[in-house]
């Protein structure tokens, strides 16, 4: 299928890089946070090193403005945020109070829309989620309730990788998430499209493949990049994207034992070095 979608733009892809949730304990440990550091002052220190997050919380429910607003005072007005969809519009689905929720989501991210710090709302689907007619219309419904906000869509089962859909994305102006991660049957393969001229959003799993069949996320999550696999992907994948979109967003999800920041910041360098623009 092609993958080669939206026209090259003219100005700099503006590339903004961090890691999936920044909020474990065992990255003090790992010596990534200060001995003994904890609690809400770990956003303080996270904005030392990274631009941008990707907020975790807000996939086990609603967000609260006040609790968003108090992550927001943390940190300045240059830093941005991204969000995990609420699990009730995406995975536990309640068709009655499907708009309420929506409606409750949008409010508790407001500190940020209204501050310009909101990036992104990753709508994270399930890897059951298949791209049967009731799918497609469940989700066509759930966009049309986000629509106002600036939406990433991943697709976690390999039905979905049909020109249809991301013509669809196209038409939408939402960014097709590109997820590395092990090769595993019925898994979304590595589309590297772009979907929304706006930005484009990679995610970084890890390719533990035995881990990713684990119940444990220390297992899952538990992957170092290599040098080789970083420069393979920004030649291979981030430059390509970076010249079809004016903003590219990257989150390391491989959090176990500390590894997530210590890719990502390997990964700026990495990029600058390649004459990238990052944030």
């Amino acid at each position: 299928m092609k993958t080669e979608r939206s026209h090259t733009l003219s100005s700099t892809c503006r590339l903004y890089v961090g890691t999936s949730g920044y909020s474990y304990t065992e990255w003090a440990e790992a010596g990534f946070y200060p001995p003994g550091s904890g609690g809400a002052d770990l956003i303080t220190w996270y904005a030392r090193s990274f631009p941008i997050t990707e907020l975790n919380h807000t996939w086990y429910q609603l967000p609260r403005a006040e609790t968003i607003e108090r992550q927001r005072r943390q940190v300045s007005l240059h830093f941005r945020f991204a969000a995990k969809l609420t699990r009730s519009l995406t995975h536990e689905i309640d068709f009655q109070r499907r708009p309420a929720l929506a409606t409750g989501f949008r409010d508790g991210m407001a500190p940020l829309t209204q501050s310009g710090q909101l990036a992104a709302i990753l709508v994270q689907l399930p890897p059951t989620f298949d791209r049967t007619l009731r799918h497609r219309r469940l989700l066509a419904a759930l966009l049309d309730l986000l629509c106002d906000l600036p939406l990433a869509v991943e697709f976690r089962h390999r039905s979905w990788a049909d020109d249809r859909v991301l013509q669809e994305l196209e038409r939408r102006r939402i960014a097709l998430v590109v997820a590395d991660g092990p090769q595993l049957p019925d898994r979304f393969p590595v589309l590297a499209a772009v979907t929304n001229p706006e930005f484009f959003y990679v995610r970084f799993y890890g390719r533990n493949a035995r881990g990713w069949r684990s119940n444990r996320a220390s297992d899952r999550f538990d992957y170092s990049y290599s040098e080789e696999e970083l420069r393979e992907w920004i030649e291979g994948r981030i430059e390509p994207l970076g010249n079809r979109a004016r903003t590219g967003i990257l989150f390391f999800a491989n959090h176990t034992r500390a590894q997530a920041p210590k890719n990502a910041l390997r990964m700026m360098t990495l990029l600058r070095e390649k004459g990238m623009t990052v944030i």
